[in-house]
């Protein structure tokens, strides 16, 4: 062979071989563990995130003669590993999968992952939606303050399927955060309208606040239910109670009060008082155990507040909210609105933060003056039909 034949051909080979090694080069890994969860013309999928570079995961919904379509569903962002397929036919089975896609420019895509599938069908019948209208006022409302998750890892999420039937059966803030971090000052925020400059979790003995709150324009008709709590209105730490979450115990110029109606959480929640603020323990409230622990504890807790004489009577609000997220979301928090006349699958887009909360409460109260930064926040009323 001639010599410059034999060097074009060399050229070629390496070339080559260079261009095959660099394609070579393998994309991110399959997504693992999808899980399809069925709703109300809806199918939420959840599954492990990839190992690598990811760029984000694309979403295939398998077509009807179960082929699966070149395009996807959808595609989320890297740090997204759940999706909310809507307007479904409810006893109609879907099937999905999803891959992931790299960093490169045009982005390479993984391997499918699992097949999931799912049948969405009618809620069954829940605690929102049973009035067109709210009643002209509210007799009791309550809160359930849980503990330091961000609203993805609550909604949506595999672990809280409780909460997430009563999100697509009631309402669910899409834009709620709260004020601050750690725990205490939102707490305070949430109940005084402001944190009262607390940065730190301390006791009463370093926060003796003598502020109007929640619990003092209630003029004496509030209780405060305290799981784990020893005895009445206990100023201290004690096994899997934390004092840091039952604010009424910082407020001084309640102190006679808190004795009474600062009180352990009995079976059956007591609710007839016309505000009620309850703490789940530091494992129910997810503080120290996981979302599905406290989403186990809910579905035992709520369906007894639901079926209360205060509830059947139409004329009380219930809203299960966090205190704040694991610092994961720019401290947005799930919160739950459950009311007869709230729409059910409620998801509004307006931001709201714990002062909107509080001041939605003295609103369906008919309580004054509105408490410091609740009196500037937006109401939630409209929004939930309350």
């Amino acid at each position: 062979m001639p010599k410059l034949a034999s060097l074009l051909l060399l050229l070629i080979v390496v070339v080559a071989g260079t261009g095959i090694a660099t394609a070579a080069k393998p994309p991110v890994k399959a997504p693992t563990s999808l899980t399809a969860t069925p709703g109300d013309q809806r199918i939420t999928l959840t599954w492990t995130a990839s190992a690598g570079k990811v760029g984000g995961y694309r979403v295939y919904r398998a077509n009807p003669d179960g082929s699966w379509p070149a395009t996807p569903r959808a595609t989320t962002p890297a740090a997204q590993t759940s999706y909310t397929d809507g307007g479904l036919t409810n006893c109609t089975s879907y099937s999905y999968r999803v891959t992931a896609i790299d960093t490169a420019a045009p982005p390479r895509e993984s391997a499918p992952s699992n097949t999931a599938s799912a049948t969405p069908a009618a809620a069954a019948a829940g605690p929102c939606g049973r009035a067109t209208s709210p009643p002209p006022s509210y007799d009791h409302v309550v809160w359930i303050v849980m503990e330091n998750h961000s609203y993805s890892e609550v909604i949506g999420a595999a672990g809280a399927p409780y909460e997430n039937q009563l999100a697509a059966q009631c309402g669910s803030a899409s834009r709620m955060f709260a004020e601050s971090h750690p725990s205490l000052p939102n707490y305070i925020a949430m109940t005084s309208g402001s944190t009262q400059g607390i940065t730190d979790d301390n006791g009463p003995s370093s926060h003796p606040l003598n502020v109007p709150s929640i619990f003092s324009v209630s003029a004496g008709n509030w209780r405060a239910l305290q799981e784990s709590m020893p005895s009445n209105c206990l100023l201290a730490n004690s096994g899997q109670y934390a004092v840091r979450h039952n604010p009424a115990a910082y407020y001084t110029n309640i102190r006679t009060e808190c004795a009474s109606l600062d009180v352990p959480l009995a079976a059956t929640p007591d609710v007839s008082a016309r505000f009620t603020f309850i703490t789940p323990n530091l494992c129910n409230d997810t503080h120290d155990c996981s979302v599905a622990t406290g989403d186990a504890w809910l579905s035992g807790e709520l369906p007894k507040i639901f079926a209360s004489a205060q509830y059947q009577a139409g004329r009380t609000a219930v809203f299960l909210t966090w205190d704040e997220d694991d610092s994961s979301m720019s401290n947005q928090i799930p919160t739950l609105v459950i009311a007869p006349s709230v729409t059910p699958g409620s998801a509004p887009t307006t931001t709201f933060n714990h002062y909107s909360l509080l001041r939605t409460t003295e609103e369906l109260l008919g309580l004054s003056p509105l408490l410091g930064n609740a009196a500037s926040a937006t109401s939630m009323r409209a929004a939930f039909g309350l």
